[in-house]
């Protein structure tokens, strides 16, 4: 129970204590008061009537009248007079009644007036004994009535203080339920710092917990810059800051066999010509510094860009990396000129008449080796040298086999697919090290130009043409039926596009809170790259799904972790590493280095860490070594 329903509680047994003594002291002085008036009346009446009668004519006539005249006159329940031998020369007497009054009321405040007794005179002999009792119904009535206003009275004045007491008590408890917040918080591994209270008790509570979450933070914080000059130490190039050959091969690799893999794309290389002979007659500085524009303008071309990727390939090969690219020509124009703008600058800035910068593009599709798609474009390669110092090759194969159709045509068939419930989910396994399944993966598939295709068929025109949130509502929506169908919990990745719509969000919002039995069945996940880039609108989405019990995590983590300087902040519950850290792990003592660090961040966090990509069954024991907990991939069954 909480201490504030206990207060309430206390507050009430108070109150009521209050009022119940009020009314018994009210009622038993009332009472008491009655009684004694009741008392002096019965005394001063019977006085009076027997010194009338002891003025009077004895003649039984006159006496009784002038009983009965009293009688008629007030209220009496008994006038009698008796004779001094015990005879009863006159009696009247009236049933008392008690409209309105309850008898149990009657009974718990029995009123005991004592009777009036008074002696007649006829001269100097008695004549009777005069007894004399008032009516006490009138009593009993007044007595009721001022019992009931004062318990209305207590009605209203308890109502008055439960409305201040409850404005007082929610003022009061302010800080408290903060303090209760950030508990909860800390316990969803959020850790948040709030304002200091004005009560002592709990200022010193406060100070403490914002310690604690201060130096979690800064820890997390100091954690993800190391972990971030150990993946540049290991993963980039020390001059250019782009990819190392070995790292960028593997996310070649990862986009060619994932489970889920894109469309296809494209691959680019540019070649300086005669680095030897620039580093001899320019200096070593010259060429470092042509390297390093070269390559802060491949940063610049590939800054808003999901999932592309540049690597220095060699001293004299620079390769990007362009998912999602279904027209050659005009992207690797666009390469082509911005890099041949960098070395025409520097060939005037030196002595050399001409840099050579030959160029080679290659479109690749999923399913092909990375040596396959590297042999294509090593040829086209050998033919920009041979063509001269500038020549730009594209590679005559294409992989790419799209149906040509317009953005409303695109429009169409995505929407008559959603319509027509020609979506669905196919499933891949996630378990931990000891093959015990996690959950399921569930990319989506639509029912496109005959065929079920994967997300790199349509995802490029649904991000363009701002469907991507209509399509991930039906993923969730299809996911709840999976759920209640199998009982498993089913993991669907989320897009960039949809964590900042809004109407998405209020769909997801409502599909949830109408499925809370397989709400914490769902896991939903967003890339990495995705959140680092939006971090409000990704913050707003974990924060808006974490009362849902629904599992939030981030997929293709590990390229951008440290740019998520918030994460301790948002509740996640795990992290899937991308593909291109995991492959060849035991063979790369840096990625190696990396992922252990990692998982060893993750998970103090409290985050589960999964391993994508994993090719082999025989990994996962290596795997698990290293820290993480799950894998899912082709060799995991």
């Amino acid at each position: 129970m909480s201490l504030i329903k206990q207060l309430w509680i206390a507050i009430a047994m108070v109150t009521l204590l209050s009022l119940g003594g009020s009314l018994v002291v009210s009622t038993l002085a009332a009472k008491r008061y009655l009684e004694q008036q009741l008392n002096v009346k019965n005394v001063d009446n019977a006085t009076a009537l027997a010194l009338s009668l002891s003025q009077m004519p004895k003649d039984a006539v006159t006496v009784e009248l002038q009983v009965a005249a009293q009688f008629d006159a007030g209220h009496y329940r008994l006038i009698r007079l008796v004779g001094p031998d015990g005879t009863t020369l006159v009696e009247r007497s009236a049933e008392p009644r008690l409209d309105g009054v309850p008898a149990w009321f009657i009974r718990l405040a029995a009123i005991e007036a004592h009777p009036g007794v008074a002696h007649v005179q006829d001269g100097w002999q008695q004549f009777a004994t005069l007894t004399l009792e008032s009516q006490t119904s009138y009593a009993y009535s007044e007595l009721w009535s001022s019992i009931r206003q004062l318990l209305m009275w207590f009605v209203v004045m308890a109502a008055a203080a439960g409305v201040i007491g409850s404005l007082l008590l929610g003022r009061i408890t302010r800080p408290l339920r903060k303090l209760v917040g950030q508990a909860e918080a800390i316990g969803e591994r959020r850790f948040i710092t709030t304002p200091e209270p004005a009560a002592a008790e709990l200022r010193v509570v406060v100070r403490a917990m914002n310690a604690l979450s201060d130096r979690v933070r800064l820890m997390l914080v100091d954690e993800a810059r190391r972990l971030e000059v150990l993946r540049r130490q290991t993963q980039e190039d020390a001059l250019t800051g782009l990819l190392e050959r070995r790292q960028f091969l593997n996310v070649l690799g990862a986009q060619l066999d994932g489970q889920d893999a894109s469309a296809g794309g494209a691959l680019l290389i540019a070649r300086v010509g005669n680095l030897a002979e620039l580093n001899r007659t320019q200096g070593r500085d010259y060429v470092d510094a042509l390297l390093c524009e070269l390559a802060g303008t491949i940063r610049q071309q590939l800054a808003d860009q999901t999932g592309w990727a540049a690597g220095r390939l060699n001293g004299t090969d620079l390769a990007i990396l362009a998912p999602d690219i279904a027209y050659l020509p005009q992207w690797t124009e666009r390469f082509a000129g911005a890099l041949h703008d960098v070395v025409e600058r520097h060939a005037h800035a030196g002595s050399m008449p001409d840099i050579p910068l030959p160029i080679a593009a290659a479109l690749y599709a999923p399913g092909e080796t990375p040596a396959a798609v590297l042999t294509r474009i090593d040829t086209a390669l050998a033919e920009a040298e041979l063509g001269g110092g500038r020549a730009v090759q594209i590679d005559a194969w294409v992989g790419l086999a799209q149906p040509r159709r317009d953005q409303a045509q695109w429009r169409s068939a995505i929407i008559a697919a959603l319509d027509q419930d020609e979506l669905r989910l196919v499933t891949y396994p996630v378990a931990n090290g000891k093959g015990e399944p996690i959950h399921v993966e569930a990319p989506v598939r639509l029912l496109l130009d005959g065929d079920w295709r994967g997300v790199g068929y349509f995802m490029p025109w649904a991000v363009r043409l701002g469907l991507m949130g209509k399509i991930d509502a039906a993923v969730v929506k299809e996911a709840i039926k999976l759920i209640r169908a199998t009982g498993q919990s089913v993991a669907v990745n989320i897009s960039s596009q949809s964590i900042h719509d809004a109407g998405f969000l209020a769909d997801l919002l409502g599909q949830l809170g109408n499925a809370p039995d397989a709400a914490p069945l769902l896991w939903m996940e967003v890339p990495e790259q995705s959140a680092a880039r939006n971090p409000y609108d990704f913050r707003t989405f974990c924060l808006a799904l974490k009362p849902l019990a629904c599992k939030l995590g981030l997929e293709h983590a590990g390229p951008h972790f440290s740019a998520l300087g918030d994460l301790h902040d948002l509740g996640l519950d795990y992290l899937k590493v991308d593909a291109s850290l995991v492959r060849g792990l035991e063979g790369n003592p840096g990625n190696l280095a990396f992922a252990r660090s990692l998982c060893t961040l993750a998970h103090a966090l409290g985050l589960m860490v999964i391993a994508e990509g994993v090719e082999h069954a025989v990994d996962a024991a290596m795997l698990s070594d290293v820290g993480f907990d799950a894998m899912t991939g082709p060799g995991i069954r």
